[in-house]
């Protein structure tokens, strides 16, 4: 496993970024997808339906996008059965390992501004309400589910090693770190 210090093995054309809910996956996912010029695919996106029911097609449109030659995702719906199809396909695992803090006061951010704001999300769906936010169900409180798959990455990243031994995995335990990382990449890219 990398760090944020630490030079990449390759210019990769499929990566995957993991993180707990809030850590920035999807932000990162696209300026990376720029920098790289790689197709960024929001597995959110492919997931929710209307009212928030997850899509029949999800794993279909998942092995598409998987066999193109270059693209970035965030790493989610593994329980789902994301992990067969895009490892073995991805070249770099990049992982928001966050301090809970971080995690936490982005996520209440970005609920509450989409909430304020009525930003559309995936299919017409919406931030569920700020509410949502105090409910005890851990599928409808967001706060509640990032508490419960805070440590999830930190529990699994070993056998993802083990099972992928071709990944290059480099581990962000900040954002400060990360934004090094990615002012290093846009100097060598220059």
């Amino acid at each position: 496993m990398l760090t944020a210090e630490d030079a990449l093995p390759l210019r990769p054309s499929r990566v995957l970024i993991a993180g707990v809910t809030g850590s920035g996956k999807t932000t990162l996912a696209r300026r990376l997808a720029v920098i790289w010029n790689l197709r960024h695919v929001e597995l959110d996106a492919l997931f929710h339906g209307p009212e928030w029911t997850p899509r029949p097609e999800f794993l279909d449109d998942v092995r598409a996008f998987a066999a193109d030659e270059r693209w970035i995702t965030e790493w989610q719906y593994t329980s789902r059965g994301t992990e067969a199809v895009l490892a073995p396909r991805a070249e770099l695992v990049l992982w928001l390992d966050y301090p809970y803090r971080v995690v936490r006061t982005r996520l209440v951010r970005r609920t509450v501004a989409r909430q304020v704001l009525r930003t559309e999300l995936w299919n017409g769906n919406r931030e569920r309400g700020i509410s949502n936010m105090f409910r005890r169900d851990p599928e409808e409180n967001l706060l509640l589910w990032q508490t419960r798959t805070l440590h999830k990455w930190t529990e699994r990243m070993p056998d993802v090693e083990r099972r992928h031994p071709h990944l290059t995995i480099v581990r962000f335990r900040h954002p400060r770190e990360t934004e090094r990382w990615l002012a290093r990449l846009a100097v060598a890219d220059s």
